[in-house]
Parts: structure tokens; C-alpha cells; sequence
């Protein structure tokens, strides 16, 4: 099976306490590499300058780029983490992604700010037969210190399967952060809505909301975390056909992660460890009607 992700490469300079790394990430690096552990083939659809270290490491890992080389740097950031808090800074954008069509059995939406227009977007939703969207990139805005926030933005949802959000994404998309943002998310059209703050995971599917709990363990690096979650989530669906098998397996990919204090790709867990943890959440997912 094929996926296809929508997201530009990023050099990621990430200050734990007093340690620093420069890490390769972005969605694209984080979902495609995770996207891999469950058997698919990735189409990658990014941009990244000559200053990108690790075009080798894509290619090793057998994910396919093409025209991805920019005459533009690749986009940057400094992330500040303290505990499951990160404050992040823009320190450069590469450019906008370009669309071509793509036949591929999904599409992963993830943009980390900005590279891929309305337009773009429309193009990609009209040729999916399942698209999953982590909005995050759509909403980011940087202030005169180039320091990320969020702004109320218009995200048009039609043809949009799934949507990620946290409850800062879902308030600027709704104007509420709580079960009313889900239903509002889903009122646009989207069936299987998302919400995860920290350690609970909420997914409102009709009219019930199943929720995990991932375990309350200490956090090292959540960097790409999000990301992990995304690509284990639409690979699941789109082999298994069922949402609570991909909410569990995107549940147990996060916490393996997690669990391994590793920073950068290197937290990025093997299948054996996922399906572990996707079994075990399986026997504790609650659900209420609403």
C-alpha cells in the first residue's frame, strides 16, 4: 500500500534543559519513517534546501521524493522544551510545496507552516480517496521575535476523513476547545475528529467519543510526537478499515515513542512495540454518547 505526505523536511535545533540537538524533522521525516515500520511506501511531497544534511537518510530508508530540492534553505526551528511544554522559533521557511498528482491509497496532510497553499490543498483533497489532516501548519503565525503562535484561521474541511487537533489548534479552528470543538469539527464534514491533549486521546465518530489514556510516564523529547501519532492512525485505517484499531495503534505508536527518551527520529518505534501497546489499549477504550 501506498501513502502520500504532504510536508515540508525541517532542521530542528531542540534545547532539553541545558542539552541541545540538531535533529533532521518535520512531518515529513517523522510520519514518512513511521509510515515505513508499517509496511507502505511513501510518496513524499516537500522542500528542502542544499543545507539538508540527510537526503541519504530518505533515501535509505526507501521513501520516494522527487523535485524536492529548493534553490531556498530548508526550513528551521528552535524548540525549546520544558516537560510537555515546547516553545518553538521560526528560524527559517523554505518554499511552498508543489503538487502533482498522485495515485496512492492516502494522503497525509501535515504542513509545519505554510508550504502548502489553499490551492494546493484543494488540488489534493480532489484526488484522495482518504485524507488525513493534522492542521497545525495551516493556523501557525510568527511574532517580531519570529516565536510560533496560533491564529483563528478558516480551514476549509470538506473531503477531510480525519483531523488531529490539540485543544489550542481546536479552539482556533472553532472557537471552543472542549467536546463542542469535536462536534463542530465534525458539522464540517469530517467523520473522524481527534482530540488529543497530552496524555488523553479523544476521537468523536457519529455520536460517541472513545477515549485512551496513555500512560502518565515522565517526557523527554515530544518533538514529532504529534507526527508519529498521525502516520500510525491513517496506515491503520487504511489497512484494517477500522477507526478503533487505528486510534489504539496511534495511541500505542505515541506511547512507544515516548517510552523510549529517545530525541529526534531515533524515538521513532519499531512495529513489535507498537502492536504491543495498540493490543493493550484495545482492552481499555472507553465511550460515552453525546
Amino acid at each position: 500500500m501506498k501513502i502520500a505526505l504532504f510536508s515540508h523536511c525541517a532542521i530542528d535545533t531542540i534545547t532539553i534543559n541545558d542539552s541541545k540537538y540538531e535533529q533532521i524533522g518535520g512531518a515529513a521525516c517523522y510520519g514518512g519513517i513511521t509510515a515505513k515500520q508499517f509496511k507502505f511506501d511513501v510518496e513524499l511531497v516537500t522542500k528542502f534546501g542544499s543545507d539538508f544534511p540527510h537526503k541519504q537518510y530518505l533515501s535509505d530508508n526507501k521513501i520516494n521524493f522527487e523535485n524536492a530540492l529548493s534553490e531556498k534553505d530548508t526550513t528551521k526551528f528552535s524548540i525549546d522544551i520544558v516537560d510537555s511544554e515546547r516553545t518553538l522559533t521560526l528560524e527559517n521557511q523554505c518554499e511552498p510545496i508543489e503538487y502533482t498528482k498522485i495515485n496512492a491509497d492516502g494522503f497525509l496532510v501535515s504542513p509545519i507552516f505554510h508550504e502548502i497553499s489553499p490551492e494546493t490543498f484543494e488540488k489534493i483533497k480532489n484526488d484522495s480517496n482518504f485524507l488525513f489532516l493534522d492542521p497545525q501548519g495551516f493556523l501557525r503565525r510568527t511574532n517580531s521575535e519570529k516565536k510560533i503562535f496560533l491564529e483563528n484561521t478558516d480551514v476549509d474541511l470538506s473531503k477531510v476523513n480525519t483531523i488531529k487537533v490539540n485543544p489550542d489548534e481546536a479552539l482556533h479552528l472553532t472557537g471552543s476547545s472542549d467536546n463542542e470543538a469535536l462536534r463542530l469539527l465534525q458539522k464540517k464534514g469530517v467523520e473522524h475528529v481527534i482530540l488529543t491533549n497530552k496524555t488523553e486521546v479523544s476521537m468523536l465518530v457519529k455520536d460517541r467519543i472513545y477515549s485512551i489514556t496513555l500512560p502518565n510516564k515522565l517526557i523527554h523529547d515530544i518533538t514529532g510526537i504529534g507526527d508519529i501519532f498521525c502516520a500510525a492512525f491513517c496506515c491503520t485505517m487504511l489497512k484494517e478499515k477500522d477507526f478503533l484499531w487505528a486510534l489504539c495503534f496511534a495511541g500505542g505508536a505515541t506511547q512507544a515513542a515516548l517510552d523510549s527518551k529517545d530525541v529526534g527520529l531515533l524515538k521513532i518505534p519499531k512495529k513489535g512495540s507498537i502492536e504491543t501497546n495498540a493490543s493493550y489499549f484495545y482492552n481499555l477504550i472507553k465511550y460515552r454518547s453525546i
